[in-house]
């Protein structure tokens, strides 16, 4: 091969990854409902003829690591049956998906009658059917309560709309313009990816697009590999609870096994619990989690690819949570999903400090309000996940008000689009001091709480929460950080604290309100530096009462000034207390 050649490869592959860029944000500029053009609550990615990913944008990383899964089912199911301007839809959990909302729609690309490549769109429809508003729901019991099961079908021939599918897929939905409006800018976007695609073999032919595409796999694996041996070597454990089983208050126990070697990350879930609600990952959820924390030890800022997650092996018994089994619901997968990428990070990070925090408020906080607005008599729904507090660092303090690993990409639904253009008034939205954080060395960052008020005549509240019973991690020394929950306040009752809840209703002028936690410390709190502390009391992150009795720093309460003697003093004795203790 000529050095002309090799820039020529590489000219291509930016060509591959720019293509997927541009579907990105052809999607997010055309859908019809906000949970994708306000969250952008999708991904995106295009794999060769076998399957293999070749290029992604950046997307919703719990929906990026299964993407090749879903090309994988699709020509199993379709082989030597996809022709040009074919649009498939998927959904079923079982072999490559997460909860029936998210729907995969995979477009082949073809060279004359050959396949050269799929292009695939995971999004998040905000109603497929099911027992209740918004499809997904924390207490459903099987797989049939949760919504409409698209089994690999097409939904275009040759080009041409399957009306038969669509017509069932808009009758199971109450959102019905808002599923057609999502579904169509999902097939527009992936038209103009595979157009870059198509044009990128005008000009340099079709072998030398599929040499591109076999050189990205490569060059991915070989670069896994150089990663791989700069990590430390051995086995890895860490154990945990996930709050509850999904249908009673019972916790489930999980656990992995990480083993490192010279050219393999194994991640072991042998031996964690079974889930009988819809908390369930799916398989491959649970090795797009595992694939999170991969990348976050490896190189968090590759251009992944099939080659280099290959030496990325996930083990997960059938039935257990990481791995079940029809007809086991899967709603609220992310409950679970979200500890395959916890577990290893926990595992590891004190072992990589210089890749990993310590744990953070993990739960998506998935929240569906929905209703009527009386205005209008059209429904309306928000359906959103929430930021929280993210575990300090061996150097730094944590991120306040982030969105968890799971949902990396996704943005912070707008506070006023809300108001603008639903019955609902943002009460109140701030960083959530009251709940406190993990302190120590550094400590970690600060939740949210988000309170929405009802402002039509009655609407319907979803929400499962994780993470609280059993909060974020400390690290060397570091405090725990605190649980999220959400608050109910309804007309004549007191203010109730829940976790999950599906299908509540509410009248005018009641509110919710969502309140995510703070991430776990990082190394002991009396050697956290005092000028911290005071900026942290000036900030009104912490009270005089936490800066003296937690960090051992005695303030002047007037000046806010240092006392000095007296922080060494109490450090001194807090010390021997400790150890006497």
């Amino acid at each position: 091969m000529s050095k002309s050649d090799f820039f020529t490869i590489e000219i291509i592959k930016s060509g591959l990854i720019t293509a997927n860029e541009e579907m990105f944000f052809a999607f997010g500029r055309t859908a019809k409902s906000p949970v994708i053009y306000e969250v952008l609550d999708y991904a995106v990615a295009m794999t060769n003829s076998k399957g293999e990913l070749i290029a992604q944008a950046p997307g919703v990383p719990g929906f990026s690591g299964v993407l090749d899964f879903a090309a994988r089912e699709v020509i199993e199911k379709w082989d030597g049956e996809l022709y040009p301007g074919d649009v498939v839809a998927l959904n079923v959990p079982y072999k490559s998906g997460t909860h029936l909302n998210d729907v995969t729609l995979v477009l082949p690309i073809f060279h004359r009658d050959e396949l050269l490549s799929l292009v695939l769109n995971k999004g998040h429809w905000s109603e497929v059917g099911g027992m209740h508003f918004g499809s997904w729901t924390s207490d459903s019991t099987e797989i049939y309560q949760e919504g409409l099961l698209l089994p690999c079908v097409k939904l275009y021939n040759e080009g041409k709309p399957n009306k038969d599918v669509i017509d069932i897929i808009l009758e199971n939905s109450r959102l019905p313009q808002h599923t057609l409006g999502d579904m169509e800018a999902q097939v527009a976007s992936m038209r103009v990816a595979a157009r870059r695609v198509e044009k990128l073999v005008e000009k340099y032919g079709i072998e030398t697009v599929k040499q591109a595409m076999d050189k990205t796999i490569e060059d991915g694996y070989k670069l896994a590999l150089l990663n791989i041996k700069k990590l430390p070597k051995g086995v890895f454990e860490a154990e945990d609870y996930v709050d509850d089983d999904g249908l009673t208050d019972n916790p489930v126990y999980v656990r992995v096994k990480v083993t490192i070697t010279e050219d393999e990350v194994i991640a072991d879930f042998t031996g964690s619990g079974v889930a009988k609600g819809s908390i369930a990952s799916p398989y491959a959820a649970t090795v797009s989690g595992v694939r999170e924390t991969y990348m976050a030890i490896t190189d968090p800022h590759v251009h992944f690819n099939s080659g280099y997650f290959a030496p990325l092996k996930v083990i997960a018994p059938p039935g257990t949570v990481f791995h079940p089994v029809k007809p086991t619901p899967t709603s609220t997968y992310w409950e679970s999903m979200a500890y395959s990428t916890d577990l290893v990070w926990k595992a590891l990070a004190p072992h990589v400090p210089d890749k990993l925090t310590a744990g953070h408020f993990l739960s998506i906080l998935a929240t569906i309000l929905g209703g009527v607005d009386n205005r209008t008599n059209e429904p309306f729904a928000i359906v959103e996940p929430q930021p929280g507090g993210w575990g300090a660092g061996y150097d730094k303090d944590g991120e306040s008000g982030l969105v968890a690993c799971g949902d990396g990409e996704t943005f912070i639904a707008s506070c006023e689009v809300y108001e603008k253009r639903m019955p609902i008034l943002v009460d109140r939205y701030c960083l959530n001091i009251e709940s406190g954080t993990g302190h120590g060395k550094f400590r970690g960052g600060f939740g949210v709480i988000k309170d929405y008020r009802v402002l039509c005549d009655e609407a319907y509240f979803t929400v499962s929460i994780g993470r609280s019973k059993f909060p974020p991690w400390g690290v060397a020394g570091g405090n725990n950080g605190t649980p999220n929950h959400c608050v109910i306040f309804k007309h004549g009752e007191q203010p109730r604290v829940v976790r999950k809840i599906a299908a509540l209703r509410l009248k005018k002028g009641e509110v919710v309100s969502l309140r995510s936690g703070g991430g776990g410390g990082w190394g002991d709190p009396l050697e956290r530096d005092p000028e911290r502390v005071k900026m942290d009391v000036k900030n009104e992150y912490i009270t005089l009462e936490v800066a003296r009795d937690v960090y051992g720093v005695v303030l002047d309460p007037n000046t806010l000034e240092i006392k000095w003697d007296a922080t060494r003093e109490l450090r001194q004795r807090l010390r021997g207390k400790r150890q006497k203790g």
